[in-house]
């Protein structure tokens, strides 16, 4: 996995974050095949600000909590890491503090998976979705949803920056359960 944030992480609880997204190779970005909705957003600051790979632009809610991002793919896929982009010294009050992230076949029956207290954070923040098991690795979903449940300050709208969602990239050889790195051993792992 991802490494974790810069400053230090308890359980539940997460402070600083990274400057620079660093993700490793066996992961793959899972955002680009799903369709991404919010349940408020101020006219200029909608779903397309937390897609734009522009560190500048920012989705701001418009309304009550708890602020919600629904991230619906069209078959079952597997995810493993949720990477959220907040900055504390820009945006303040309008920072998530709390965040939970559920999962389901559809809004009908999301459970919550994992709930997150971030404090101040400035940068990348890994969110890991693997359970307490270390057999549960990663969530095989149809649907993922993060719902910014309090900001800093009491702040009632939100700004998150960027969002990116992450899972194992597939093994190239199905029927292998190991996975050949250099290409002289790709060369020579099957049998005609």
């Amino acid at each position: 996995m991802a490494t974790e944030s810069s400053e230090g992480e308890e359980e539940g609880k997460i402070t600083g974050g990274n400057k620079h997204l660093v993700i490793e190779d066996d992961l793959r970005e899972m955002g680009k095949k799903a369709a991404w909705s919010v349940s408020s957003c101020k006219p200029g600051n909608g779903v397309s600000s937390l897609r734009d790979d522009n560190l500048d632009t920012y989705w701001q809610s418009d309304g009550a909590q708890p602020h919600l991002v629904n991230i619906q793919f069209q078959k079952k896929v597997k995810l493993q890491l949720v990477v959220l982009y907040v900055d504390f010294k820009l945006d303040e009050s309008y920072t998530p503090s709390k965040i939970s992230i559920r999962a389901g076949d559809g809004f009908h029956n999301l459970k919550e998976i994992k709930t997150m207290e971030l404090v101040k954070p400035t940068g990348w923040v890994y969110l890991s979705l693997s359970g307490n098991d270390p057999r549960e690795t990663f969530v095989n979903t149809f649907m993922l949803q993060i719902a910014v449940l309090s900001n800093h300050l009491n702040g009632r709208d939100t700004h998150v920056r960027q969002i990116k969602v992450y899972g194992p990239r597939p093994n190239p050889f199905p029927h292998q359960p190991f996975q050949f790195t250099s290409r002289e051993f790709i060369m020579y792992s099957s049998v005609r």
